[in-house]
């Protein structure tokens, strides 16, 4: 980080947009997601936009990603990633755009190649609308394809409990990866605190 705000000083090389998408992807990565936005604001390759519609998304602003993608679709409407960064504000904003989202998925996967990264797309649409069956087949073709990736564990388990199927097999999985994924942190956090609740309740 310490490197990236020594680029981030000099004016010449913070006009390079592999510099700033570098710069926005590290610090993004390490939750500093004001100054990752700052570092796509300024760029106009598709890669940043498609970079600062997936931050908004994930700040939960749809309706700036939805102005940001306009943007990105009048520079290329056809480009895979314009595609995806649909797709992302499509789910974003639920209701009838979920099966657009849905539809944005099927026809990367069917036109490319699948990969764990669209059948995850695709299993989120398909919770989203209820389908968890459906989901649940999308999931389980992403782990054929990447045993060990952490949106595919954490999608299965939440599909697994909409389906009352047990989940500790995924939680697990989870738990054996390196770097520890957000939400186990997360879990275990909650763990010590019952535990401790307990002790205190016990005493």
């Amino acid at each position: 980080v310490a490197t990236i705000n020594e680029w981030l000083a000099d004016d010449i090389v913070k006009a390079n947009p592999t510099v700033q998408l570098v710069a926005a992807l590290i610090l993004a990565d390490e939750g500093n997601t004001v100054e990752a936005l700052k570092c796509c604001h300024t760029g106009l390759s598709l890669e940043l936009m498609g970079l600062m519609i997936h931050l908004l998304v994930k700040m939960d602003r749809p309706e700036l990603a939805e102005k940001h993608l306009r943007v990105m679709q009048a520079a290329d409407d056809d480009a895979t990633l314009t595609q995806l960064a649909t797709a992302w504000v499509n789910l974003a904003q639920g209701g009838g755009k979920i099966q657009d989202a849905f539809y944005v998925y099927q026809e990367l996967g069917d036109k490319y190649s699948w990969t764990s990264k669209l059948y995850n797309g695709s299993a989120v649409c398909q919770m989203a609308m209820g389908r968890y069956d459906d989901a649940e087949k999308d999931l389980v073709e992403a782990l054929q394809r990447d045993s060990k990736d952490p949106d595919t564990l954490q999608n299965l388990a939440v599909c697994s409990l909409h389906l009352g199927k047990p989940v500790t097999r995924f939680v697990n999985q989870l738990k054996t990866l390196t770097p520890k994924p957000a939400c186990i942190a997360t879990i275990e956090a909650l763990e010590q605190s019952f535990d401790q609740a307990a002790a205190q309740h016990a005493a």
